[in-house]
C-alpha cells in the first residue's frame, strides 16, 4: 500500500519572494523576476535543487500577482512568524501592524479591503 499521506508543508509565498506582506505588485513583480534568473534550470543544469527553488518561485509568483488568489492566501496562508526575530517581524509585517487596526490593510478603497467588505456582507445577507 503506498503512503499517499505525504501532503507537501505550506509555503510562505512573501518569504519565497522575498517581499514584504504590504508588496505591491511591481516590487512583487521585480523580485520575482530577479529571483527566476537567478534559479532558472538553465542555469543550474542537472540541479534538481534549483528546480524546486524555481518552481517554488512560480508558484508564489502566480499565487501572489493573481488578486483573488492573494486575498485568500492571506487569509489562509503560512506566515512561519515563530522563524522571525523580533527584529525581522517587525519590519516584515509592518503593514499587518501599523494598519488598519493590524489588519494589514489601508483605509483606501483597495482590491483586498472590496473584496474583504463583499465577503463580510455575503456572510450577513444569507
Amino acid at each position: 500500500m503506498e503512503d499517499n499521506d505525504k501532503s507537501p508543508s505550506p509555503k510562505d509565498y512573501y518569504k519565497i519572494l522575498e517581499v514584504d506582506y504590504d508588496a505591491t505588485e511591481e516590487l512583487i513583480r521585480l523580485n520575482y523576476r530577479k529571483l527566476a534568473l537567478k534559479w532558472h534550470p538553465d542555469k543550474h543544469k542537472g540541479d534538481s535543487a534549483a528546480t524546486e527553488r524555481f518552481i517554488e518561485i512560480n508558484d508564489a509568483y502566480n499565487v501572489l500577482m493573481d488578486p483573488d488568489a492573494r486575498f485568500e492566501y492571506d487569509l489562509t496562508g503560512i506566515y512561519e512568524i515563530h522563524k522571525y526575530t523580533l527584529r525581522e517581524y517587525l519590519a516584515r509585517f509592518k503593514g499587518m501592524i501599523l494598519t488598519c487596526n493590524g489588519l494589514g490593510i489601508s483605509q483606501s478603497s483597495s482590491l483586498w479591503t472590496h473584496q474583504l467588505s463583499e465577503t463580510t456582507n455575503k456572510t450577513t445577507t444569507d
